[in-house]
């Protein structure tokens, strides 16, 4: 990779970092430590691999994306407006304020591309479990060798705290039974909780907890180091018969200079001192705030027409499966629209009030 290229992705990941820092530091509430730290994991997965459409957020066969660490809402708002989709530079200004577009934790249904309501720890890890699950379902029923119409991937961002929750625990147990190997989770592994170091509470070896549930663990040192993450997506990637789990290790509020690597810069914002040493230190404007650079928006922008190439692409597939199996087409968009199906009263069961009594595990179903 050319060194001007490199150049400008780690321009587009101090956009991230400092889009989000700012935007924190009006609100006077939120959480920068992740966005700091995350932002280049996220920054590679959502240049190099995520598969989306911004101009149209709702594309069936779009891969998922899901900020389990949902308290890092900012990181994603910011790659949502910087990628293009509807979402303001004013809406970032607005975080966090009253009937804004961009609450404290993401929110399905309000703000474009936020594809689960996050927040509560591991919440995220298993939403994106089920995602993967109806995706893999979903393709074994509709696809034909000729016409892979529902072919995405699923991606969850994870902190500790998530990795503390049972439910992560487990829905991660059933994903690797199911072999779910397009499901792949990014852990922000920066060992810092809002009390402190999460030694504290959380001792286990998470890499051999994830492999006896029948995940691939794959592992990046440094959560600065683009091209070791890049690796680690394209190996998850091609393990197809399991899911996926990246350690990247990472320094929480990465950058600056008083707050990194420790909570406090985990539950509050950093501060505009804090935030102006950060900026200063690798020659960054101070002000104004918000400071996008073109370049770095132009490279972000090109979201719009790749997304655009693939859905086109996906159109074609899907007007040639109707073609060729009209039937199924058809259910599947049905299904896809949550409709349905016609007169589905008349399929239900009736239960006489005088029958002998029956458990509803024994009658559903029938």
């Amino acid at each position: 990779m050319s060194n001007n290229q490199t150049q400008l992705d780690k321009k587009c990941i101090n956009t991230i970092r400092f889009l989000s820092a700012d935007a924190i530091q009006k609100a006077n509430s939120g959480h920068p430590g992740i966005c700091l730290g995350a932002a280049p994991m996220a920054y590679i997965l959502w240049d190099r691999y995520l598969r989306y459409n911004p101009v149209d957020p709702g594309w069936i066969d779009r891969d998922r994306f899901v900020l389990s660490a949902g308290h890092g809402s900012m990181l994603l708002y910011s790659l949502l407006h910087l990628t293009g989709y509807d979402l303001s530079l004013d809406d970032l200004k607005s975080f966090r304020q009253w009937e804004s577009r961009t609450p404290g934790h993401p929110e399905w249904g309000l703000t474009p591309g936020v594809e689960a309501t996050t927040g509560p720890l591991g919440q995220g890890v298993s939403n994106a479990v089920g995602m993967a699950m109806a995706e893999a379902h979903l393709a074994a029923i509709y696809n034909r060798p000729d016409h892979k119409i529902v072919d995405h991937y699923t991606y969850a961002l994870a902190g500790d705290g998530c990795l503390m929750e049972g439910v992560t625990s487990e829905s991660c147990s059933l994903a690797g039974h199911l072999k779910l190997g397009k499901l792949i989770v990014l852990y922000d592994d920066n060992q810092i909780s809002l009390a402190g170091s999460t030694s504290l509470t959380f001792s286990e070896d998470v890499e051999k907890r994830f492999e006896a549930y029948g995940w691939q663990v794959l592992k990046v040192t440094d959560g600065n180091d683009l091209e070791g993450i890049d690796q680690a997506i394209k190996g998850a990637r091609e393990e197809t018969g399991k899911p996926s789990l990246i350690m990247v290790r990472t320094v929480i509020g990465d950058g600056a200079p008083n707050k990194e690597g420790t909570f406090g810069s985990h539950g509050s914002p950093l501060g505009e001192e804090e935030i102006a040493a950060a900026k200063e230190a690798i020659d960054w404007p101070v002000e104004p705030a918000f400071f996008i650079p073109e370049d770095g928006l132009a490279h972000f922008r090109l979201a719009r027409e790749r997304g655009g190439e693939l859905e086109s692409r996906w159109n074609i597939i899907l007007k040639d499966y109707k073609e060729s199996y009209p039937e199924e087409a058809a259910e599947f968009q049905r299904i896809m629209a949550g409709k349905l199906p016609a007169n589905w009263e008349e399929g239900l069961p009736e239960f006489p009030a005088d029958s002998s009594p029956a458990a509803t595990r024994a009658t559903s179903g029938k």
